[in-house]
């Protein structure tokens, strides 16, 4: 396999997804045109109205690139908008919410399913990826040594510091089906478990 098969080339465009409203349209209320562009929105929004006289609101604009390189279009954000249930009355008209389409970008770029009111990200502070380091080193270690017995980690962390994310971000780097994780002040007892 050579090495274009496998890292997907970058595009020399700047591939871009924009949205817009058009303002003072009964027939288009409630509705965002969503389109991609390998320049500005607003020249690409421009050359599309330059004749009709509309007047335009330029609601969205983001880089359609992933992380990895490759780039996605319109048409993936169409057809996840689509399968969510959304009116398309009209080509790339969408009856839609800013959000709605933020939630679909950040699916298609991530290649995550989020919440429905969820649009952004974020990840751990450098305090919570050490914890959650340091954890999997002595879980890693503990297993070696102890193959019948279950490890126990106790992170002594002051208030506000995000144990329940840090925990879930451990959990998705050990495979954690198998790990029960608990404040430590509350009694917890689950079916077929010693405490």
């Amino acid at each position: 396999m050579s090495k274009k098969e496998f890292f997907p080339p970058r595009p020399t465009t700047n591939p871009t997804i924009y949205a817009y409203e058009l303002v003072g349209v009964s027939t288009h209320k409630g509705q965002i045109k969503i389109g991609f562009t390998s320049r500005d929105a607003f020249s690409r929004v421009s050359e599309q109205l330059r004749t009709s006289g509309l007047k335009y609101t330029i609601v969205f604009e983001e880089s359609a690139m992933r992380n990895d390189g490759s780039s996605f279009t319109d048409h993936d954000i169409h057809r996840l908008l689509r399968k969510q249930g959304f009116a398309n009355p009209d080509g790339e008209w969408f009856k839609c919410t800013l959000k709605d389409l933020q939630k679909a970008i950040r699916e298609v770029k991530t290649g995550e399913r989020t919440e429905a009111n969820r649009t952004l990200t974020f990840g751990m502070r450098p305090e919570q990826h050490a914890a959650v380091h340091k954890t999997i080193e002595y879980f890693n270690s503990f297993k070696l040594e102890n193959t019948d017995r279950t490890p126990n980690f106790l992170w002594n962390a002051k208030m506000r510091f995000g144990k329940t994310f840090a925990s879930y971000q451990l959990a998705k780097k050990i495979n954690g089906l198998k790990y029960w994780f608990s404040p430590s002040n509350l009694p917890c007892k689950m079916p077929g478990m010693k405490t």
